[in-house]
């Protein structure tokens, strides 16, 4: 009777896990179908109006009006791979930095992360005047490295106290981003106009500024460290266990955790060096794939690159078009997404403790 009732059981939880990858696979194809419908409403979307067939040709440089040529391929195409890109990047990142740090609160704007890449940033804009000079994005974006590796660093060193609780690290985010926005503040007092008027449009956060010799740097460096952290996913399953489980495993937890900081900081430095500062998207993507599909990286992590994308895409979306031709800034649209969830979660988790 046992084993007749452990095989039913065997085959109940064989069949209820077959049902979840359906399930994942679905919400997968329908965050595709979102993203690839933003797109075409980005592409459509604006103040010169044109049919969606003539804007598609445009991409390939077919239109039969040159202006639409010009319109898709120098304006609206640039914004929305960048859009895509750095949605995408900075969703998995927070999706690594949630189950790697095991807080649900984490990502790379609530951290610091992005504040400490920030400060580097306009360090090399002001401080050394690289973004007059040639080749000075590089500059730009080494700095943008160092920063945000400072930040990790301090991150790394309170995760390891086992005094100090997932929300105790978020606030201790709070202080970091505080400090480094009063130091990028202080930074600008120092600035030319020409340098001042960059970095402002700069730390609102702009995603038409970036040319094509940049969409391709970020997405190449998107698209690698996405790869690595979807070879990695079962390792992040392991990981949701317990450190003890994950080691039992045969994985190597705390080189597991430096390397992924490390791409993880590397990809929200590249991404806030080329298009600013872009709040709560790591945050906001994960949860709302995670209410979808559950804990399972094998589609949270595909899940969330196409939530993050989509998401950036839609705000940017609402930002050009809700008081057109007046161009919001991206980074004030999705502040507003993701304080507030910000919030629900941080006393969901106090009241959970209570």
């Amino acid at each position: 009777m046992n084993s007749d009732r452990s095989l039913l059981d065997k085959d109940w939880r064989s069949g209820e896990y077959h049902k979840n990858q359906v399930k994942s696979i679905w919400v997968l194809i329908i965050l595709g179908v979102i993203l690839a419908a933003a797109v075409l409403l980005s592409l459509w979307a604006g103040s010169y109006e044109t049919p969606v067939t003539e804007l598609l040709r445009g991409i390939v440089d077919k239109a039969g009006d040159p202006k639409i040529n010009v319109v898709v391929r120098n304006v609206r195409l640039p914004r929305i791979c960048t859009a895509v890109i750095a949605g995408a990047g900075l969703g998995v990142v927070g999706c690594v930095l949630q189950v790697i740090l095991d807080n649900p609160l984490a990502s790379a704007s609530t951290l610091g992360v992005s504040q400490g890449a920030s400060f580097g940033a306009a360090f090399a804009i002001i401080g050394l005047h690289a973004g007059t000079q040639s080749g000075g994005s590089v500059w730009i974006s080494l700095a943008a490295f160092a920063g945000s590796m400072g930040v990790a660093v301090v991150i790394l060193g309170l995760s390891g106290l086992s005094q100090i609780s997932p929300e105790s690290i978020v606030l201790a985010g709070v202080a970091i981003s505080s400090m480094f926005t009063g130091a990028t503040t202080l930074l600008q007092y120092f600035a030319d106009e020409v340098e001042l008027t960059t970095l402002t449009f700069w730390t609102f956060g702009d995603l038409g500024s970036a040319g094509w010799e940049q969409i391709r740097f970020m997405f190449l460096v998107v698209l690698i460290v996405s790869i690595y952290f979807i070879m990695h996913r079962w390792d992040f399953n392991a990981l949701l266990a317990g450190a003890e489980t994950a080691q039992s495993l045969g994985i190597h937890v705390r080189r597991l955790i430096l390397i992924n900081m490390v791409l993880c900081c590397f990809t929200a430095s590249t991404i806030v060096s080329h298009v600013g500062l872009i709040n709560f998207i790591g945050l906001v993507a994960p949860h709302i794939v995670r209410k979808l599909v559950g804990n399972n990286h094998v589609y949270l992590i595909p899940g969330t690159i196409l939530a993050g994308a989509s998401l950036l895409l839609l705000g940017d979306l609402l930002a050009r078009t809700i008081i057109s031709p007046v161009v919001l800034p991206i980074g004030a649209i999705t502040s507003f997404l993701g304080g507030p969830l910000f919030l629900y979660l941080l006393f969901k988790r106090g009241k959970g403790a209570c």
